[in-house]
């Protein structure tokens, strides 16, 4: 249960950064995020003229066959990595 606890606050923390992080920070955050709770993405990549949500089909994909724990200890890192670059 430590894994669930750690995640959990680091989805917590990630919010207390003083700057947000750069969109490439915020997708890998997203694509980690998604892999650890709902596995690997589904459905159709988006439309060209979408491209928000082809971003993030994107960095969902990119961890596409990760498994949670790999996929929540990564996120625990990258936040991790984020708030020491914030203080």
């Amino acid at each position: 249960m430590a894994l669930d606890d750690d995640f959990e606050k680091a989805k917590n923390d990630v919010q207390d950064l003083s700057e947000m992080p750069s969109n490439q920070d915020q997708l890998a955050l997203y694509g980690l995020f998604k892999q650890a709770k709902f596995g690997d993405v589904t459905g159709k990549r988006p439309a060209q003229y979408d491209m928000f949500g082809r971003a993030k089909f994107d960095a969902w994909t990119k961890v596409k066959g990760m498994g949670a724990d790999d996929a929540k200890q990564q996120y625990i890192a990258k936040v991790t990595e984020l708030l020491e670059a914030d203080e």
